[in-house]
């Protein structure tokens, strides 16, 4: 089927060409407005306890988004600061959208610790749309920086997020930008010519125009925020590159082995081996995606989608418009041994093995002591992950240089009666009984209380207290305040919310549904790698390596954004955890691109397999498989995985952690891939199971020498 699809694209390139151009042009047309249709995701899985609470004390004392602002670096009793408060305070109470105003020149409001201090808050209107609350909140923001003081720090939590999202956006296209440069020279020199190099490029825009068309369509059905379009965009651009690469790549491979043949022909044979590796790793990749799915988790929800996308989008370019493009362009396509930029070596057809090719011939020689010296430093990497801390990023996401995260650590340090976001109870009852007191009291007993406080002004049937604990507002005294809490034996009934709440909650849901999508992603992977080897073991052993590369990435995280290990260095302040849906996004989609190279591999791995030499002893000739199948696949995946490195430092060179997590981790998932594992840790293993990788239930005689013979490949 696929030999036939690359025939059919070489007869009409033109015409595969330009319907892509179509579908380019309209995504990008339409497709940006994507960008519009995002929104806001709840901070915990919709239902949750959590999410009861904040719903509930919504309907109990409804309040609007609020504006905080922080006066400082003046006496707080300075003429002019008193002159100019009154003045300034109402102007921002005649204001349409302003609901309350509190501040501690007119209105009774807070003065800092420090007594040169103080904090204003503004009340939003609630019934504001989210763009009409942010115009209101920065013409507030504007007028309280009128104000005669040398500091003034304006936050709040819908300017964090706001400030969040256009960071996000603006690095996310900068860097986008960045490693497109970068790529074109990387590719050009490569490949040997700019047409050439310029065309997994090409591929990319195609597959994110497409795949914004496609977001388009999906936003209008699910909720996705602003983070998954640009896990769509880098993973589309990511993608296309590998794909289109191991296209060229095969190309050149079979242009060598038959040059007289016809370019319809070529990428026929071509499509019929790439274009497996490329449907089947579109394929391993959108599984991996889809166990984000099963999770449940509103924010891992729209990443998966947004990825998914763009994997559909990458494979289908890959399967078509590439091959449009080598049917075009394929005189321009250098054959082996033409001088380019100075270098004679080819990418598909190198003299030496290339380096994946030298490590595997090395780790064939010593695959006992290979085995057990890089899967000992896999387990070592992967030794913090003992330790890992989950909590909620928030405002500590953004640099401390921002004003929202300044203002933050100015309200949280110098202002007594606020500072760490309570864990609050709610009991459906008065506070008069005899019951709620005693609910109350063991709850305020406990070690990780550090003040209580009843929320006034509440209907009689109801009381609301909030529990401020030690350490952060997310941290692990407060996470053990809210399970403590939940442990209480009453027979009243009550519920827990806020911040930490959010987080246990988030973690409850997220390892309750781990298992049923980690069956989803081995259960799938296992048989769609049955289906590309016909074997038992290399699929087993495949999810085994895997996993390997997961865990030490996890535990290169902890080390780095927990513990703040090379953090100065890398640009970012520790906060002491982990974002409780890090490491699930990371682990997947690095699983996903894991996969990625895996198949690239094993395609032709089992490909030299099926050709081998019958009269060899099949050990000998599963390690010549290996050699050969890593050493011409090798330097595609090699590069693929530069290429992929360069696109996810766009994220790592960003200045918000979240973004720094991903990028830095899916940049060390890749290096570890494809250096221990692809180049060390799978030759190995493969060469001591030798012919039983490709051991199946009813094919033992498979493994037996047989006559002399070679199987076809055409």
């Amino acid at each position: 089927m696929l030999e036939r699809l690359g025939k059919s694209v070489a007869r009409r390139p033109y015409v595969v060409i330009g319907a892509w151009a179509v579908i380019a042009l309209v995504g990008g047309i339409f497709g940006g407005a994507v960008f519009d249709k995002t929104v806001d995701i709840d901070a915990a899985p919709p239902g949750v306890e959590s999410m009861q609470v904040d719903a509930h004390l919504d309907e109990l004392n409804p309040e609007g988004p609020a504006v905080l602002g922080v006066i400082s670096g003046e006496d707080f009793y300075s003429p002019a600061l008193v002159a100019a408060a009154p003045v300034v305070m109402e102007r921002i109470r005649e204001m349409p959208g302003v609901v309350e105003v509190i501040d501690a020149y007119t209105a009774g409001g807070l003065i800092g610790d420090d007594g040169r201090s103080s904090l204003v808050s503004v009340e939003l209107a609630g019934d504001l749309e989210n763009e009409e609350a942010l115009e209101v909140a920065d013409q507030v923001a504007e007028i309280l920086r009128t104000m005669p003081a040398p500091l003034v720090q304006v936050g709040g939590e819908l300017l964090g997020e706001q400030e969040f999202v256009d960071r996000a956006v603006r690095e996310a296209s900068i860097g986008e930008a960045g490693a497109i440069l970068v790529l074109i020279i990387l590719l050009t020199v490569v490949l040997g010519r700019f047409r050439v190099g310029g065309v997994p490029i090409l591929a990319a825009l195609v597959a994110i125009a497409s795949a914004l068309l496609l977001m388009r369509v999906a936003v209008t059905v699910v909720s996705v925020s602003e983070f998954a379009i640009n896990i769509m965009t880098i993973l589309g651009l990511g993608l296309a590159v590998d794909y289109s690469l191991l296209v060229i790549a095969r190309f050149q491979e079979e242009r060598e082995l038959d040059p007289q043949a016809n370019p319809v022909s070529l990428l026929g044979r071509t499509m019929a081996q790439a274009g497996r590796a490329v449907l089947v790793s579109g394929i391993a990749v959108c599984i991996a995606l889809g166990g984000m799915l099963v999770l449940g988790d509103p924010m891992l929800s729209g990443m998966a989608i947004g990825g998914s996308v763009a994997v559909i989008g990458a494979t289908a370019v890959g399967l078509t418009f590439v091959p449009a493009m080598i049917a075009v362009i394929h005189a321009r396509i250098p054959a082996k041994g033409e001088r380019r930029w100075g270098r004679r070596r080819d990418l598909a057809t190198q003299r030496g093995r290339g380096l994946l090719g030298r490590l595997t011939s090395f780790a064939q020689r010593r695959p006992i002591y290979v085995s057990a010296i890089v899967t000992g430093a896999l387990l070592i990497m992967a030794a913090p992950l003992a330790v890992l801390t989950l909590g909620s990023s928030d405002i500590h996401s953004l640099p401390a240089k921002t004003e929202e995260r300044g203002a933050y650590e100015s309200i949280t340090n110098g202002f007594q009666d606020l500072g760490v976001e309570p864990v609050i109870v709610v009991v459906e009852a008065s506070v008069s009984e005899p019951e709620v007191r005693a609910l109350l009291d063991e709850a305020a007993s406990f070690g990780t209380v550090d003040e209580a406080r009843q929320v006034p002004d509440l209907p009689s049937s109801v009381t609301v207290v909030e529990f401020t604990p030690l350490g952060t507002s997310t941290g692990v005294d407060a996470q053990t305040l809210v399970r403590d809490i939940r442990q209480i034996d009453s027979p009243l009934s009550f519920a827990v919310g806020g911040p930490a709440a959010e987080v246990v909650d988030s973690i409850d849901h997220l390892t309750q549904r781990l298992p049923l999508a980690l069956l989803f992603i081995v259960v799938s992977t296992f048989a769609l790698l049955f289906v590309l080897t016909k074997s038992v073991v290399v699929p087993l052993k495949a999810l085994l390596l895997n996993a390997l590369t997961i865990t030490a990435t996890l535990g290169v995280l902890v080390a780095v954004f927990q513990w703040g290990w090379a953090s100065d260095l890398l640009g970012f302040d520790p906060w002491g955890a982990l974002d409780v849906t890090t490491p699930l996004f990371i682990g997947m989609l690095a699983f996903g691109l894991s996969m990625d190279y895996q198949v690239f591999l094993l395609a032709r791995i089992n490909e030299e397999w099926r050709r081998r030499d019958r009269t060899l002893a099949p050990r000998e000739a599963n390690r010549i498989a290996v050699l050969d199948g890593i050493s011409k696949t090798g330097p595609v995946v090699t590069l693929a995985a530069v290429a992929m490195g360069i696109v996810f430092l766009a994220f790592a060179l960003g200045s918000l952690t979240a973004m720094k997590e991903v990028g830095i981790g899916m940049v060390v998932a890749i290096l570890i891939d494809v250096t221990l594992i692809r180049g060390l840790l799978l030759p190995a293993t493969m060469t001591l199971l030798g012919q039983w990788n490709w051991w199946r239930p009813g094919k033992a005689s498979a493994l037996r020498p047989g006559q002399p013979k070679m199987e076809a490949t055409r």
